[in-house]
């Protein structure tokens, strides 16, 4: 019912969203809403009739507008209304609980998480044995902890913040003695709160978040107004103070950049991730399997001697992974995890089931080895220390996935794990820094560290056991560029250029087409955009379009050998043989002795015979 109304609403159909709230209204005993709705539908009558007497009124636009946010407004509150009677997710039974039992204020919460970093400097210098320094500093982890969640689901479940609220949340966003983990931790929450329902206020809160100097803040907060727009675009669009302070923030090239990236980001998550798992398991994982027992009787573990260990690699090693295609795919999955793409999501996703994981917000927590779930690290051996601070510096996986790992690892028997943590030497240390370096290079610092919570967020909308109570955000085209709050600060040719790329190089060709479309409106000089435009119509078995582009592009370049067999393959499909005879000629002419041109061409000639018989 809710969708039915704001589609109204975002429609300027106001009288028959109010007449359908006004039946969704009955579902709920809450008198006051029921006053407010009809205040509005009351004030509304009323601007109708002074329209219909040709009164004049300088403010009715305003007004209109102004009904207009109050109606989204009551829409979502009646909605909440009736669902907290009705479902029982997580959302709403997290919410039913603190009607029973009112959580602290965030001003409280914020004394809370500022004495924590305070309590641990202090614990040592208080308690005289290290068992009982030991003792309270993991019970202060676990009251910050319990902080932190209870924030966590306190702003989730704010359906909208008031004024004072609003002012106590960025005052402990402020705070300078509050770890930036739990900042982090805010920052989602807001974002899941806003894809719940709408609140101006959280949404004015991420843009002032994104000013943060903090990368980890001021991405997560770039990926939350993002989604936002994507979310609720015509309602943003009714509040000036919100459309002027992205107008400001789009005056930051920055800005521009890092919103383009979050769409890449996120249009990688939503469309590759299930072709990249489905990959995995259908033909990397049984390569391997199927390459298994040639490396067996090559390779004969068991009758290696340390004399035969020397520092040079096995030649047939090469040959083994040279005649199978398990190299080739594994020189592909490569260069898609140097891309940013998800290529972990299939290995970890069975390993979701431990405890920490039961805790919603522990899904989009940055790894950090403090957290007590790790237990005492100091009194740890040393290969799981090493372990832990090499996972830290890990760029390849994402949080959670660092998190399921270390879990999965705990639960092998003793002997097993005191073998894989003495693994995690000063060589393994080496190694994952080696690949978090060269990652890094290539796609810099911040686009890891956004790919990596683009993957959590992942990972929580595609796994988390009541992730079915949320609308899976990446089941959505994600197509930020055409967005009318958006477009203005991403519909340049380089950013446009660079998401049709995408969507070419990964065989979108609908998606690519339409960019390259547009780019076309502007552009009638560039022969190398109509190849591109014909080839998606190509690929859309549009071959009638296909041709006319490509025409346009031999105009424009006449030299192309590409397009000109482009050409004769449209003519010849389209059974014009004639013409396709003409091009293949021009064909042979720019590349003579060509075999397989020469073959076409008597194809060509005996369609031709045969159809002039």
């Amino acid at each position: 019912m809710r969708e039915e109304i704001i589609k109204l609403l975002d429609q300027y159909r106001l009288k028959e969203a109010l007449s359908q709230m006004t039946g969704y209204a009955t579902h709920t005993s809450d008198w006051q809403l029921k006053n407010e709705l009809e205040a509005l539908q009351t004030s509304y009558d009323l601007m109708l009739q002074y329209t219909s007497k040709g009164m004049k009124d300088p403010n009715k636009v305003e007004i209109y507008h102004k009904m207009l946010r109050t109606a989204y407004e009551l829409a979502d509150r009646i909605h909440i209304a009736v669902q907290a009677t009705q479902n029982y997710g997580a959302y709403y039974d997290t919410m039913r609980t603190f009607v029973q039992s009112p959580p602290h204020s965030y001003a409280e919460l914020q004394m809370q998480l500022e004495a924590y970093t305070e309590d641990m400097a202090t614990a040592p210098l208080i308690y005289t044995t290290e068992a009982k320094i030991n003792e309270e500093m993991d019970a202060m982890r676990k009251r910050h902890e319990t902080a932190v969640d209870e924030l966590f689901e306190k702003i989730w479940v704010s359906t909208r913040w008031s004024e004072s609220e609003y002012a106590e949340a960025q005052t402990l966003f402020n705070s300078l003695l509050i770890q930036v983990n739990d900042l982090s931790i805010m920052v989602s929450a807001v974002t899941m709160s806003l894809l719940q329902i709408f609140d101006i206020r959280k949404f004015m809160f991420l843009l002032n978040a994104y000013t943060h100097q903090d990368t980890m803040l001021n991405q997560r907060a770039i990926a939350g107004i993002a989604l936002t727009c994507y979310y609720y675009e015509k309602r943003i669009l009714q509040y000036p103070e919100a459309v002027s302070r992205i107008n400001e923030l789009n005056e930051n090239s920055e800005f521009i950049k890092n919103l383009h990236h979050i769409q890449i980001q996120l249009l990688q998550s939503s469309r590759e991730t299930r072709k990249i798992d489905k990959k995995m398991r259908e033909e990397i994982i049984p390569e391997m399997m199927k390459l298994s027992p040639k490396i067996s009787n090559k390779i004969n573990l068991k009758d290696i001697t340390p004399e035969q260990l020397g520092e040079e690699m096995n030649p047939e090693w090469e040959n083994i992974f040279a005649d199978s295609s398990l190299g080739k795919k594994m020189e592909e999955f490569s260069e898609l995890q140097q891309e940013g793409a998800d290529v972990m999501h299939s290995t970890f996703v069975h390993l979701k089931s431990f405890p920490f994981f039961r805790e919603l917000s522990n899904w989009l927590l940055p790894f950090t080895t403090e957290h007590s779930s790790f237990g005492d690290r100091f009194n740890q051996n040393n290969g799981e220390k090493q372990m832990l601070d090499s996972m830290t510096l890990a760029a390849f996986m994402c949080n959670s996935d660092k998190y399921s790992l270390y879990f999965s690892m705990m639960q092998l028997p003793e002997e097993a794990k005191k073998m894989m943590m003495n693994q995690f030497d000063s060589q393994a240390t080496e190694m994952i820094q080696q690949n978090k370096e060269e990652l890094i290079s290539k796609r810099g610092k911040l686009e890891t560290i956004t790919g990596q919570y683009i993957q959590d967020l992942y990972r929580f909308f595609k796994i988390y056991p009541g992730h079915l109570d949320f609308n899976d955000i990446f089941t959505l085209p994600l197509d930020f560029h055409n967005l009318d709050i958006l477009r203005p600060y991403i519909s340049d040719e380089e950013s446009l250029s660079t998401i049709a790329e995408y969507y070419l190089r990964k065989n979108y060709f609908s998606d690519a087409l339409t960019i390259f479309n547009q780019l076309a409106e502007t552009n009638q000089e560039s022969d190398i955009l109509f190849q591109k435009i014909g080839y998606c119509k190509q690929m859309n078995d549009d071959l009638q379009g296909a041709l006319d582009a490509y025409l346009r592009a031999d105009l424009l370049n006449p030299q192309s050998k590409w397009v000109i067999r482009r050409i004769a393959g449209c003519y010849r499909s389209l059974k014009e043989p004639e013409e396709a005879l003409k091009y293949y000629r021009r064909y042979e002419k720019l590349n003579p002795d060509n075999l397989s041109i020469t073959i076409s061409i008597g194809h060509t000639w005996n369609s031709k015979t045969t159809v002039k018989h």
